[in-house]
């Protein structure tokens, strides 16, 4: 009878910790809602932002959330991106390297970012789960200080150099600004 007892017990453990770890998955997901991105053209493209308007690029950098120039369904999750925030965008598609540029102006205020914002970069670290949908590593520079961004989503990692933020857009990716 004893044993019995203790194998209704742990039966029913495991049933609730297995309950527990299946309603986990769920928790997870939505926590990296917002954390995919898509850049397909000049017309369709997502941006990392910081969550809140009038955030500070550098500071966000662990929680910044995709916003969509359109509605993506790669970037089922993403935001709208702010009107009038990307003034200029030029589109580089590298078939043979195997990644997708766009560079470009944004008007700051329009996201209600500081002038004074010199800016920071977003990659497959930062945020955290971060992704541009299709590709295997991206990134972001914004410069609100300068007024302008840009975003390269890799086939390969080594075509994304994530280790020279400081060096801003024109050197890092170059680009059309």
């Amino acid at each position: 009878m004893v044993k019995s007892i203790v194998f209704a017990f742990a039966t029913a453990t495991l049933a609730v910790l297995a309950s527990s770890v299946s309603d986990a998955a769920p928790l997870m997901r939505r926590a990296a809602s917002g954390q995919t991105g898509a850049l397909i053209s000049a017309t369709e493209y997502c941006l990392f932002l910081p969550p809140v308007a009038g955030g500070d690029i550098a500071k966000s950098e662990d929680d910044a959330v995709a916003f969509c120039n359109t509605a993506i369904a790669s970037a089922p999750n993403a935001r709208p991106l702010p009107e009038g925030f990307v003034q200029k965008v030029n589109f580089v598609k590298n078939e043979e390297k195997g990644y997708v540029q766009i560079t470009g102006t944004i008007n700051p205020a329009a996201y209600k970012l500081a002038a004074s914002d010199e800016g920071g970069q977003y990659d497959n670290r930062a945020p955290v789960g971060a992704v541009c949908a299709g590709y295997s590593s991206f990134v972001q520079i914004t410069e609100p200080q300068d007024g302008r961004f840009c975003l390269r989503c890799c086939k390969n990692k080594g075509d994304c150099p994530v280790n020279k933020s400081e060096f801003g857009c024109e050197t890092v990716l170059g680009g059309v600004y």
